[in-house]
């Protein structure tokens, strides 16, 4: 057996458990896997549909180019939460350990095990390029921050709501009566 046919054979279990290590890392995990509904769930589907096609990608040894729009889509998210960059990045590279797990549960992907240096590097690669795209988010939100401060809309961003501080106000009120 070949290694490419050997992820074929296995993507489902290779997919099933990397979507679920990287929704892991999320602070509500439970909702991200339970909830299909693109609109209700949003992140959890945008992640899973992104690491299936970085996959498909992988096992047709594409142009590393055409990883762009995939990472982009898991990446993107990534980079407005509260990650560190190596938390953001961490699910690219922990699919080395979830093709070795899953190839080390079944006696006929073992001996294919010494093949995936190969793999290795092309996900290597793809972290790489995941990473470049992280640096661009976050300096995309760091330029809209300076300019919302040079603007001023800051004021507005940064303020409390009206209607919380009038209902913060009568709360107060109502205690110190």
């Amino acid at each position: 057996m070949e290694l490419t046919e050997a992820l074929s054979i296995k993507k489902k279990d290779i997919l099933s458990l990397w979507i679920e290590r990287t929704l892991d890392s999320y602070t509500a995990p439970g909702f991200f896997k339970s909830s299909k509904d693109p609109f209700a769930n949003p992140v959890g589907v945008n992640i899973a549909n992104g690491l299936t096609a970085l996959f498909e990608l992988l096992l047709s040894n594409a142009e590393h180019s055409t990883y762009r729009v995939p990472l982009d889509q898991v990446v993107r998210i990534r980079a407005v939460q509260e990650f560190t960059p190596s938390q953001a990045m961490a699910p690219f590279l922990e699919l080395k350990w979830v093709i070795r797990q899953v190839f080390s549960n079944h006696k006929d992907t073992q001996p294919l095990m010494g093949m995936l240096d190969t793999l290795d590097c092309d996900i290597d690669r793809m972290t790489l390029s995941a990473f470049d795209i992280f640096s661009e988010c976050k300096e995309q939100l760091y330029r809209n921050r300076i300019r919302e401060l040079k603007s001023g809309s800051a004021i507005l961003t940064d303020a409390a709501c009206p209607s919380k501080l009038a209902q913060q106000e009568k709360m107060d009120v109502g205690t110190t009566i």
